[in-house]
């Protein structure tokens, strides 16, 4: 890929489109029109990030490829395909019964790669980066997978047995709220506790704590316990590892946030579909239309941020990390929020039902924005880059 002039305007984005005539513009309606490839090819976009002409580039800028290849394709069309037959819609109510754990899937999970992904070749895991595990917690988030799924990902090359499975960890992040409330998701279900406090990374054994259930959790696929006082524990990294490791899991809780919006916009596309009212489909009204697209809009702004998070951590060349995990936050748990808000709208009164599965993407969307972080913090980082830059 080579570098542009300040002068070229053209997309930098490919997308194999051939010049054409000019001509006429047709009469302004007030029907939704999709976009085109140039404006943004949002279909075309993907994680992989390809910094061109290092060596030229000015002020540290670089432009960045976001084509999926091939195999992240394949990554992204393998994990789909497992999570629509591990997870159906129908199998959230079952699970509850379960609260929201099942050691089996986790092993399959884990079979799968999901908790390896960035290890090296040489230590056992596949050897990729935070490009191909936003794909995937896309594909996780877009199911509701139960579970400490970034933590278990955060934990693989820290903590024994995280990577294959063999160890659930979960996780508490006491950086942003040290003296807050002691809530710890999946207390019962964990093989190991790691921690984030501002001097750096513990590993706490929860079978030493002790903690009354929170009868009813946000979230009733998350179940909670609260803690009256959390161990010291031992201490595995310091204060830049807790960095590092922040700014990642807050990108894998964006990319499952980026699932719950797409996954919403689908159930909510398939009812408009299928509901009649007055005769005819709800989806034909043009008000539904409206919020439909909207919902689009919320997501494919996500995908960007999402995707352009992944890739930064990656390669800090690309751009600011602080910048693009903040962006992605703020982005996508707006989306996600949103995006079911808007989904049980159009359910109507039945959104409210036990029986529409609408009910948990709302709820998972609030839990993971409480993740490493809210959106709070994340925007006043994006207001400070901002007023540097100015």
């Amino acid at each position: 890929m080579s570098r542009s002039s300040p002068a070229d305007t053209s997309c930098i984005v490919p997308c194999n489109r051939s010049p054409s005539p000019s001509r006429r513009a047709p009469r302004r309606s007030s029907a939704i029109s999709s976009a085109s490839a140039c404006s943004g090819c949002p279909r075309s976009l993907g994680p992989r990030a390809e910094p061109a002409g290092r060596k030229e580039r000015n002020r540290g800028e670089a432009f960045v490829n976001f084509q999926l290849s091939e195999d992240q394709e394949a990554l992204r069309t393998g994990t789909r395909k497992f999570c629509d037959e591990q997870m159906p819609v129908t199998r959230l109510a079952e699970l509850e019964k379960t609260q929201g754990f099942d050691r089996e899937l986790w092993g399959e999970l884990a079979q799968m790669g999901v908790f390896n992904l960035h290890l090296s070749e040489e230590t056992g895991g596949a050897g990729l980066g935070m490009a191909e595990a936003v794909l995937v917690f896309c594909e996780l988030g877009r199911r509701l997978v139960p579970g400490p799924l970034a933590w278990s990902q955060l934990a693989a090359g820290h903590i024994d047995g995280a990577a294959e499975g063999e160890c659930v960890v979960g996780g508490i992040d006491r950086v942003g709220a040290p003296t807050g409330p002691i809530l710890i998701e999946h207390l019962e279900s964990l093989d190991a506790l790691m921690v984030l406090r501002p001097d750096g990374v513990y590993q706490v054994d929860p079978g030493q704590l002790r903690g009354k259930p929170v009868e009813v959790p946000l979230d009733p696929l998350t179940p909670l316990h609260h803690l009256d006082d959390l161990l010291e524990g031992d201490r595995i990294g310091g204060a830049d590892e807790m960095r590092q490791l922040r700014l990642h899991g807050a990108a894998l809780s964006t990319a499952l946030m980026l699932g719950i919006a797409e996954s919403t916009l689908e159930l909510a596309n398939a009812y408009a579909k299928e509901r009649k009212q007055f005769g005819r489909a709800i989806g034909s009204f043009q008000a539904v239309k409206h919020m439909l697209a909207d919902m689009f809009v919320r997501m494919e702004v996500a995908r960007a941020a999402v995707y352009a998070a992944g890739a930064t951590l990656d390669d800090p060349l690309v751009g600011s990390i602080p910048r693009a995990v903040a962006a992605a936050v703020v982005t996508a748990g707006e989306a996600a929020h949103e995006n079911s808000c808007a989904c049980i709208q159009i359910h109507g009164g039945m959104g409210y039902t036990w029986e529409v599965p609408a009910h948990y993407y709302m709820k998972r969307s609030w839990v993971l924005g409480t993740q490493f972080g809210d959106r709070e913090e994340y925007c006043e980082t994006l207001s400070e880059i901002i007023e540097q830059s100015l």
